[in-house]
């Protein structure tokens, strides 16, 4: 077979990587990808819909895997399907569950699916005199796509206020936040819920949990994600038979009466309150930084797995007991303005480690292997529990540097305090 994996992260590094290890498999391409990743890349940017089609025609793909949102907002699968193309990921009208803020909360208030009360807004004074009404902490959310930088979470009423003008007024996200959800700030520990979809049908990843902001403790601003580690011990037995009741089938339920096909990976981004999990946001793919650990715990052939759950037939995944974590290194002025360009030293010493380290913003010059974006490289490693995979990867990242790079030092921590460990 040949497969393309859509996409330029350490996500679609990780895919490529784990259905690389597939008998099925013959050539495996990624459109761009990075530079290090062990594929075939193609020169075609992921939201060119229409050549990347023309691509996988003229190249004979078999099968295609979207990696990050945007090809699927563009509508790369209606693209693919309409030409007889086989491609796992949701269709345009479906991506509209992540493409917009306000349509998924839309979804969820008219469906009963837990989320967070709020209001919505395409006025910046009219959201500002919501705030001074309502007060704070309140979350500030872009309604467009922002690469994971479009939620703000504002702990007093003027740090609201700026959230609004740089959403609406400056506009430093551009069309995204031409609109804004305004809602109540949710306590509790976060969660991410990842399921393979088709129709109804759907099969559960394992559990992970995510690390939003830029900072140890949770502080900074939001980022496409720093790290994540699975399982996430926070999601016991009783909590994920609610997830998958309250929330993934609900869902599901939804779609269909509202004539959407889904066919993909489904994220739910969770809070787990003491009233019970709420979804904070969907994702219409997997997430990064936690696909890369996931697809670490799964064994055997995952893309045979996959295809024969694209084609309707019954599958299981067996899963690796072993946790496994990823940490995430950036460049010196991520999430706004990255530094790129910069040498990455001592990658050769550091895979002497027990781990895999999965490209994201790099590209080679000169023979050099540069930093080409906000972040860098994932380092990840599996351990008998967290604290063992923890320690692997940061012995790890001792070993590699480059001008400026910056990574969080407490990936993990909340589950090794939760656990004793």
């Amino acid at each position: 077979m040949k497969v393309l994996v859509v996409g330029n992260g350490g996500r679609e590094h990780a895919i490529a990587w784990k259905i690389s290890q597939s008998p099925l498999v013959k050539e495996v391409f990624i459109a761009k990808g990075s530079a290090g990743v062990d594929a075939k890349r193609v020169d075609i940017n992921p939201t060119d819909v229409k050549t990347l089609a023309d691509f996988a025609q003229r190249e004979g793909i078999d099968f295609t895997i979207v990696g990050p949102e945007a090809p699927l907002v563009e509508g790369i699968v209606d693209e693919f399907e309409k030409r007889g193309l086989k491609i796992f990921g949701p269709s345009q009208k479906a991506s509209l569950l992540e493409a917009s803020k306000v349509f998924a909360k839309d979804f969820m208030l008219k469906h009963g699916i837990p989320t967070a009360n709020f209001e919505v807004f395409d006025d910046p004074d009219k959201a500002k005199r919501f705030i001074r009404d309502f007060g704070a902490p309140v979350v500030v959310k872009a309604d467009g796509l922002a690469g994971g930088k479009g939620a703000i979470v504002c702990k007093t009423e003027q740090s609201a206020i700026e959230a609004v003008d740089f959403l609406m007024v400056r506009k430093a996200l551009g069309k995204a936040g031409e609109r804004v959800v305004i809602e109540e700030f949710l306590e509790g520990e976060e969660g991410s819920y990842i399921v393979m979809v088709n129709g109804e049908e759907y099969i559960p990843l394992p559990t992970s949990q995510d690390h939003k902001r830029l900072l140890d403790g949770d502080k900074g601003p939001n980022t496409g994600g720093m790290g994540a580690y699975s399982p996430n011990p926070f999601i016991d037995e009783k909590t994920e038979q609610e997830i998958r009741k309250n929330i993934i089938e609900k869902t599901l339920k939804a779609l269909a009466k509202e004539g959407i096909y889904y066919r993909g990976f489904l994220y739910a981004g969770l809070m787990l309150t003491s009233e019970g999990p709420k979804v904070l946001e969907f994702n219409v793919r997997l997430g990064d930084p936690e696909a890369q650990p996931l697809l670490m715990r799964i064994k055997g052939d995952f893309l045979e797995k996959l295809i024969n759950f694209y084609e309707g037939r019954s599958i299981s995944l067996e899963i690796d007991n072993r946790c496994a974590l990823c940490v995430v290194l950036a460049s010196k002025g991520y999430p706004e303005n990255p530094e790129v360009g910069k040498e990455i030293r001592g990658l050769e010493e550091a895979k002497k480690e027990e781990v895999i380290i999965f490209y994201a913003g790099t590209k080679i010059e000169n023979g050099k292997l540069l930093t080409a974006g906000g972040r860098v490289l994932n380092v990840c490693a599996w351990g008998e529990d967290i604290k063992e995979a923890k320690v692997k990867a940061y012995k790890a990242i001792e070993k590699i540097s480059f001008e400026g790079m910056q990574y969080r030092k407490d990936i993990g921590d909340k589950a090794i305090r939760f656990l004793g460990l």
